[in-house]
């Protein structure tokens, strides 16, 4: 009876931690995807889109050790909240500035950091009216990203240190559905071009 307690104890409390150390990667994922594409367009032609959800690695995430195979399918398949009034107004902003940023992203003075933000590279070509534009430009569009994300993390009730995953995983997506000829970073620091 003892060991059959013990049993039961220990499931239950696996099952706890399991609920506080699930993070749903692969939801953010499609969420990231989404709100890129629908913010900023999607990837140039001729690079395609991908619809199947990367696989997770499971090297990186061995928390996710425990749980079990149902648990597992659950989060894989799992959606994520992305359309309360706070995000759908993140995006707004976000998609009317887009049209605004992207001139300055195909001559090469903003890219795309490895962190998913934007970035004043270079001013070559900008008087000074226009340098201070692109610079409130790009401010105002990382704090709307940074925003994002946290909202995300508050609307699904996800612990502050998942903000760090979110941004990660959205800085992916913004690098990847980045426009041909764009600059982008490298993970380690360097620019090419897209």
């Amino acid at each position: 009876m003892k060991k059959k307690l013990l049993f039961i104890t220990v499931f239950f409390v696996s099952a706890c931690v399991t609920v506080n150390i699930y993070f749903p990667a692969a939801a953010v994922q499609r969420a990231a995807d989404e709100i890129v594409e629908e913010t900023w367009g999607g990837p140039s032609k001729g690079q395609g889109k991908k619809n199947a959800p990367r696989s997770q690695n499971f090297s990186e995430h061995k928390a996710y050790a425990l749980l079990s195979f149902s648990n597992l399918a659950f989060a894989q398949n799992a959606d994520i909240n992305i359309s309360n009034p706070k995000i759908r107004a993140l995006k707004a902003s976000i998609k009317g500035r887009s049209q605004l940023i992207k001139p300055y992203l195909d001559k090469g003075n903003v890219g795309i950091t490895k962190e998913g933000l934007l970035t004043v590279r270079n001013s070559e070509g900008l008087n000074l009216r226009k340098r201070a534009e692109v610079r409130k430009l790009v401010e105002a569009e990382n704090r709307d990203r940074e925003s994002l994300y946290m909202e995300i993390a508050r609307a699904n009730n996800f612990p502050k240190e998942r903000v760090g995953d979110i941004k990660r995983i959205f800085a992916g997506s913004w690098i990847k559905q980045a426009k041909r000829g764009w600059f982008v970073q490298d993970p380690e620091g360097g620019w090419k071009q897209k």
